[in-house]
């Protein structure tokens, strides 16, 4: 579960890194403004704000703007598999009855 996760934010990385040269297109789904915001949010918060990437709803547009950013993508693939690869540790900690025990 977690290398798929770790892969779809990949794939908004990816999306983020190209979509710049799109933004002035008629078509483009977000407008200079909300660009702008969020990345005034991301400079703001950085590469720390991957941590939430686990997040269900803002998870995706922070990969995105990430690459967006030009985030290196070591740093970018750290950050992230340690935040999805947590969740599911945790998920599963759960599930196996490890935190009742405390």
């Amino acid at each position: 579960a977690t290398l798929g996760n770790v892969l779809g934010s990949l794939v908004n990385w990816l999306l983020g890194r190209a979509i710049e040269h799109l933004r002035d297109r008629r078509w483009f789904p977000f407008s200079a403004s909300q660009l702008q915001r969020a990345q005034r949010r991301y400079q703001r918060w950085g590469q720390w704000s991957l941590l939430l990437s686990w997040m269900p709803v803002i998870g995706d547009p922070l990969t995105l703007i990430a690459g967006v950013m030009r985030e290196p993508f070591w740093r970018f693939l750290l950050l992230v598999t340690l935040a999805k690869g947590g969740r599911y540790i945790v998920v599963a900690m759960i599930t196996l009855g490890w935190f009742h025990a405390w």
